[in-house]
């Protein structure tokens, strides 16, 4: 560790905790890492970090880890970053994310900081940091400093913009979230990052929205999904839609009635949601196209999930798509490995993939399968073999 560098404490064994965790660690601060479910914390070494490139590959190791209890290392932290796993969904998400703050928060010392990773919508962190008042009895920046720092793939290679009360710098901070691919880490204030985030989430996902609803018109007018999709579309997955149905999701809570920003939000969660139900009447159609049997049918849904991030819509989706298809085809497997397998049956094999990294695998094992049918899980649905 460096002479004089802030101990840190990351509260989280998410894939997001564990990636500025290392990142901190290789700089020289003394990092902790905090398993919330087991409520120990891993001492996170340099040598450590840079064996590991992610929590998945330094999980199933299981290499040996200093540890001690989780309210030691939050006490003892200058910085508290929070990169809970959620798993929660719907109305219950709230309530699940504020339970694991005040988890981490209830034993913050004088003088530290918190670095909040999760998006809130708008107004959130006002909630925030009142709750840390309440839990702790101290006063927002005289007795501790807060930092908003949201993560999601539509922030991914643009600047580092934090949150701060009233644009407050933090010179330690900066140099520990400085990266080479993004060059710049810029302290405005709260609300402001709570814009940015909010305007970047809808943009995306409103468009990606779109995009699902008029495509369902022309699966039903008969367009050739050539002449529409052109390369466009074919490489948007189900995988790249709903990485930000969380993000939609708390800005629709930290609303106050209708209006058009929540018409906006809630009609990209129902377009992105609803997309699932296309997909299956997508399979069900190709299905009676081909003439086969649900009874002669096996679906396979190839979509590895990461399941150690923080959001868990995806997860969430998964179980969601499998249970639909299983409704209508009772044989349904997941593939979530580095390799596509299937097993030897006589039954024709339909294929759900669900990202563009799984359609390779699935493409580079089965090559000269005739009984396979592959359906990208794309805004027109394509079949790859007819």
């Amino acid at each position: 560790m460096s002479a004089g560098s802030p101990s840190v404490a990351v509260y989280g064994l998410s894939t997001e905790g564990y990636r500025i965790a290392s990142s901190i660690s290789i700089k020289g601060s003394k990092v902790s890492l905090i398993d919330e479910s087991a409520r120990m914390a891993i001492s996170l070494k340099p040598d450590i970090a840079r064996t590991y490139p992610d929590v998945k590959s330094l999980m199933e190791d299981e290499p040996l880890l200093g540890l001690e209890p989780m309210d030691m290392a939050i006490g003892n932290a200058s910085y508290v970053f929070f990169a809970p796993r959620i798993r929660k969904t719907g109305t219950d998400v709230k309530a699940d994310v504020s339970t694991k703050f005040k988890d981490a928060v209830k034993v913050l010392k004088k003088g530290s900081s918190v670095v909040y990773m999760l998006p809130t919508g708008i107004g959130g962190n006002d909630e925030n940091i009142a709750l840390i008042e309440h839990v702790t009895g101290m006063s927002a920046d005289k007795d501790f400093s807060y930092y908003y720092l949201p993560t999601s793939a539509v922030s991914s290679g643009q600047e580092t913009m934090v949150g701060s009360i009233r644009s407050k710098q933090d010179n330690n901070l900066g140099k520990m979230l400085y990266d080479d691919s993004r060059k710049k880490v810029s302290f405005v204030e709260i609300r402001s990052a709570e814009m940015v985030h909010v305007i970047r989430t809808l943009s995306h996902y409103s468009g990606i929205a779109s995009i699902l609803e008029v495509c369902k018109k022309a699966a039903d007018s008969n367009i050739s999904p050539a002449d529409l999709m052109h390369g466009t579309f074919s490489e948007l997955y189900i995988d790249d839609m709903t990485g930000g149905l969380y993000d939609l999701r708390m800005i629709g809570l930290s609303l106050d009635g209708a209006g058009p920003l929540m018409y906006l939000v809630n009609g990209s969660i129902r377009g992105i949601e609803g997309y699932v139900k296309h997909l299956i009447d997508h399979v069900r159609l190709n299905l009676k196209k081909h003439d086969l049997k649900a009874s002669r049918t096996k679906v396979a849904i190839a979509w590895t999930l990461d399941q150690q991030e923080m959001r868990g819509d995806k997860i969430d989706l998964l179980s969601m798509l499998e249970t639909k298809v299983r409704d209508y085809i009772g044989d349904v497997e997941r593939h979530q490995g580095p390799t596509f397998d299937l097993y030897n049956t006589d039954k024709t094999t339909v294929v759900i993939v669900c990202s563009k990294a799984d359609l390779e695998k699935v493409i580079s094992k089965n090559r000269q399968s005739d009984s396979l049918i592959v359906i990208k899980a794309n805004p027109l649905c394509e079949m790859l073999h007819e």
